[in-house]
């Protein structure tokens, strides 16, 4: 082999493939340009790869990057990514390192040897071998021979170079914003373990992750203790040729890694990607030793290892909303993405902070708030300056990095992390405002609880941003009373997802140490099951009105849960049943039932019925929540509308009883004889409309004519028909003309101009 002295010129030449041009380095002696030559140098080349692993090592860490006369690399490697090459560096699931001259500033067995005083003559062997008078298993060999170290001179040198004298710059950082994402680190070195060990133990990485070669030791047959170095053990697969591509095989086979990446120095680590099961992307580095053949072969080549940081994916997240609910869950995506370094310094970001390199998410979160009025003054404004949303969630600071925005589309512009929380009935609005503006490639995830009515048939919140914007989308569900949320009482939710990459990124963003996520691969159940507790609600608000105990409202609430289900599986068979025992089922439901705003003002609608002062839902919705929306009394309408073009009311007795009774059909004693109150037939519906579609003018009323009769069915005995005015002597429509006008309701998740505080809640 030609040595390096007598190439003090490379040249590069293209080669045309279907993976795009490589730039492969041509070693070419200034006294002889011929195809000989080359033909002698690649020759040359291929033989290198062929060498044992052990060989190679050695004799690639004697190369150094060639120049020419005018001191230019005479190569051209890689310093920006492709598009491929950074997305695969950015889902990348497991990074394997080399150790020597990669994770370390110099080859670990060449500092044994200047350690051990032995420096010179091992120098020697390693020129023998790189002249060809001695080959390298030899010398590699003789050099473990020279060194003669015994397990206590290890010790001591660890001591006299602990691991952190000796990493590379920036190599912690990137191997902890790594771990950070749930990266898996492996070291994979032609060295020793012995030597190795301690500097996985020092970056966190477990000893099972690391593949080097192991020592052979002399045991004293007295003390029965290894005594002197006599080899190395050549079973390991880093001690033979491919022995890297090998040990990536392994550990493919032992885990479920779709992505992963192999960074070294060496010839031995570009082969890493050269073997089928090897790794999918060889990223060179040359911040130690820069050698030609690999910075010129690699698809991606760097020598400061903050340029991979850099590259690391940071998701920049949108919330879409500004209610309560939706005020509580960006105040713990805020708290998630807010940077924790300390103040000022030199790339402080928008919060004053030093970037993290464990930094999952972009710094500031954009929050899209339908603007208003508030107290004189643009409510975007007094946001962004106070840090607060004094209408519908006042009290509590959201975060100096949310920045509330009056635009929807410059909200998610940008965004990879799109976060739904508006009330249902505007969010079909919503998706189609956004349609061809959302991020190629970027996630959903709904915390809106409804659906959709459409005369094909019932369309979830997740189904319609799938639809329109074509992303994928999880769902959020749980009991989320916002207040308690914003005061960090222990709460929990359950993500329903289809894309586990997705929801694991998402839980990130949301779990907080009083806020525990769960993951549950059933979106549909998850999301009917926020859906349709707020129906449930409505009737447990019923049986606080009427004065009742926990015995009724606990069999309201079972029942309910009964119907939650077979509803759902009717619509969805797919739905699991462990769903419903889940903090998005049961969970949601109890938290509901006792602390939600649909049982406030269902509650408050009671007594006025009872007192024979009736008042509407809007306008209790208007003077109790105070901007919130109520969406049990819309969702009641939509699920009855589902229920009576299948002909299934008397399936969900209590389903369609409470829709009768805040649609003025029904007093609302019967909520408690929710099995008499469906049999009952009505002959004039009285102008009740469900399915049509809801926009930001619609206003529910309670029916505005008395329907002629109600019947029990099958039964035509005159003592069980009965008028609305005998069954409901006060009715809830007598109040419309006493009501106070309503405010518009905003889309962002509010009621319009209105300058009350807000009080609450879901």
């Amino acid at each position: 082999m030609l040595l390096r002295s007598q190439y003090p010129v490379m040249q590069c030449q293209r080669r045309a493939n279907t993976g795009g041009g490589l730039f492969r380095p041509i070693l070419v002696p200034s006294a002889v340009r011929s195809s000989k030559a080359l033909t002698a140098t690649a020759m040359a080349a291929h033989q290198l790869r062929r060498q044992p692993a052990a060989e190679r090592k050695l004799r690639t860490c004697m190369a150094r990057a060639t120049v020419d006369g005018d001191g230019n690399k005479a190569y051209m490697p890689r310093t920006t990514p492709t598009d491929r090459v950074l997305s695969i560096w950015r889902k990348v699931d497991a990074v394997c390192f080399d150790v020597d001259c990669t994770i370390t500033l110099n080859d670990s067995l060449d500092l044994l040897a200047e350690f051990m005083g032995v420096k010179e003559q091992v120098a020697a062997l390693t020129s023998r071998a790189m002249d060809g008078s001695l080959s390298l298993e030899q010398a590699l060999e003789e050099r473990l021979a020279l060194i003669a170290c015994s397990p206590a001179d290890i010790k001591r040198f660890i001591t006299a170079h602990p691991p952190a004298s000796r990493l590379a710059p920036g190599i912690r950082e990137l191997i902890s914003a790594l771990q950070a994402r749930g990266v898996a680190i492996y070291l994979i070195s032609g060295g020793f373990r012995e030597l190795t060990l301690p500097i996985a133990s020092y970056l966190g990485i477990p000893k099972s992750n690391v593949f080097a070669n192991r020592m052979n030791w002399q045991w004293d047959d007295e003390s029965g203790e290894p005594t002197r170095l006599v080899g190395f053990d050549m079973s390991e697969p880093t001690a033979h040729n491919q022995g890297k591509p090998q040990a990536i095989a392994r550990i493919r086979h032992r885990n479920p890694y779709n992505t992963v990446v192999m960074i070294g120095d060496g010839i031995t680590d570009l082969e890493a990607v050269q073997s089928t099961g090897g790794a999918d992307l060889f990223i060179g580095y040359g911040g130690v030793v820069e050698r030609p053949a690999v910075a010129a072969e690699a698809e991606w080549y760097v020598y400061d290892y903050r340029t991979l940081v850099d590259a690391l994916a940071r998701y920049k997240v949108a919330m879409i909303g500004s209610g309560a609910w939706a005020c509580a869950a960006v105040r713990m995506i805020a708290q998630n993405t807010v940077r924790q370094n300390p103040p000022g310094g030199e790339g402080a970001g928008a919060g004053g902070q030093v970037p993290d390199p464990a930094d999952e998410f972009a710094e500031e979160v954009r929050m899209w708030v339908y603007e208003e009025n508030y107290q004189g003054r643009k409510l975007t404004e007094v946001i962004n300056e106070t840090h607060e949303n004094p209408k519908y969630f006042p009290g509590f600071s959201l975060g100096p990095n949310v920045l509330a925005v009056p635009s929807i589309e410059a909200a998610a512009e940008g965004a990879d992390l799109l976060v739904f929380c508006a009330p249902h009935q505007f969010m079909h609005g919503i998706c189609k405002q956004l349609m061809g503006k959302v991020k190629p490639g970027a996630a959903a995830i709904s915390l809106t609880k409804g659906m959709r009515v459409r005369p094909e048939g019932p369309q979830l919140i997740s189904q319609m941003v799938r639809r329109y914007l074509g992303i994928d989308c999880a769902v959020l569900m749980g009991a989320n009373i916002a207040t308690d949320i914003g005061r960090e009482q222990l709460s929990e939710a359950v993500i329903g997802y289809d894309n586990l990459d997705h929801a694991e990124r998402f839980k990130k963003l949301f779990q907080r140490p009083y806020f525990r996520v769960s993951l549950l691969p059933d979106p549909v159940g998850a999301e009917m099951c926020g859906t349709l507790k707020n129906i449930v609600a409505l009737g447990a608000g019923m049986v606080d009105g009427l004065g009742l105990g926990p015995n009724s409202k606990a069999t309201i609430i079972r029942q309910g849960l009964v119907e939650m289900r077979a509803f759902s599986r009717a619509l969805y068979p797919s739905v699991r049943d462990d769903t419903f025992l889940a903090g998005c089922g049961v969970g949601d439901l109890v938290a509901t039932c006792y602390g939600g705003r649909n049982r406030l003002v269902a509650e408050e609608w009671t007594r006025g019925q009872l007192a024979g002062q009736p008042r509407t839902f809007e306008e209790l919705e208007s003077t109790l929540l105070r901007g919130q929306k109520l969406q049990g009394v819309l969702t009641s309408n939509e699920v009855q509308e589902i229920l009576r073009v299948r002909r299934w009311e008397q399936q969900y007795p209590l389903f369609t009883t409470i829709n009768r009774i805040i649609n003025g059909f029904l007093p609302p004693k019967f909520v408690v004889d929710y099995e008499v109150g469906s049999q009952l037939q009505i002959s004039s519906p009285g102008g009740i409309e469900s399915g049509a579609e809801s926009g930001p003018e619609d206003v529910l009323t309670p029916a505005p004519h008395p329907p002629a009769s109600l019947k029990r069915s099958n039964n035509n005995n005159n003592n069980n028909s009965m008028s609305r005015a005998d069954r409901y002597p006060s009715s809830a429509s007598s109040s419309t003309s006493s009501a106070s006008p309503v405010s518009s309701p905003s889309p962002a998740g509010g009621m319009g101009p209105s300058s009350s505080a807000a009080s609450s809640s879901r």
